[in-house]
């Protein structure tokens, strides 16, 4: 496994709706705060050799666009909700631009989604402007590489959905979940940097909330924790950042943090 130097950034760091959310009136959606404006979670990986996202959601395109993402090597994808695939058919920018499929990382059940959302990519019959994917599988239980990043896959769930964190050298990504495993927790474990889903105050079946995100860090005994996959009931983000304890932080949208 190759642990290079990387650069990290938050494309977006809301829940599937977003923030603000459509036809929503709150405090949180009418802010004029840009930390209370969420796209719907992603993050960029940058290291000296290579480029990649993980998850494509529906704001992927303008993402790319706001961070200026001349060249992307390879897309990670945790599960296959829409909100962390529907953008993925942006891809063909980069296939125009850099002749070649984009190298696309899931586990079985997520890539067979992909296909059946993105059917036409897939055609026996190649039709022009479409995205070209090149599937890869990922073995859960195994780490893999791509350019000079190793890359160990972290099973958590999301209820009942199997969903895959991402750990980096010391940086460790989640999103979606409300339960980890013993085993997994052992491979998170160590990490400099932990990213988590923190949805909201209130208990929800499927995400932890801002409380249980914060023992599971410290459980771990992580150092730096940021919180994301953020809904507009969790409130303002200055007024939640006033009552975390060191070392633990909402993200936002394009924090960037070096390692």
């Amino acid at each position: 496994m190759s642990y290079p130097s990387l650069h990290i950034t938050f494309l977006g760091t809301g829940t599937s709706s977003g923030v603000p959310m459509v036809a929503c009136d709150c405090v949180v959606c009418r802010s004029a705060d840009p930390k209370d404006k969420r796209l719907r979670s992603s993050i960029l990986v940058q290291s000296p050799e290579t480029t990649l996202v993980v998850d494509t959601g529906p704001d992927f395109r303008y993402q790319m666009l706001r961070q200026s993402v001349k060249r992307l090597d390879a897309v990670l994808l945790t599960h296959s909700h829409k909100d962390h695939i529907a953008g993925l058919d942006e891809v063909r920018a980069y296939n125009y631009f850099q002749q070649k499929p984009m190298e696309v990382f899931a586990t079985e059940a997520t890539a067979n989604r992909v296909k059946m959302e993105f059917d036409y990519a897939f055609s026996e019959h190649p039709i022009v402007g479409v995205p070209s994917i090149n599937l890869n599988y990922i073995d859960e239980q195994q780490p893999f590489s791509t350019g000079d990043l190793g890359v160990d896959p972290i099973p958590v769930w999301h209820m009942r959905m199997p969903v895959l964190g991402f750990r980096f050298g010391n940086f460790t990504y989640i999103t979606d979940a409300n339960r980890i495993d013993k085993t997994s927790k052992e491979k998170i474990r160590g990490s400099k940097v932990l990213v988590l889903n923190a949805l909201r105050h209130e208990p929800h079946i499927s995400h932890f909330t801002l409380k249980e995100a914060i023992a599971m860090a410290d459980e771990l005994e992580i150092p730096q924790t940021y919180f994301t996959h953020i809904s507009h009931q969790m409130g303002l983000h200055q007024d939640i950042e006033d009552t975390l304890p060191p070392g633990r932080n909402l993200a936002f949208d394009n924090l960037s943090i070096s390692l």
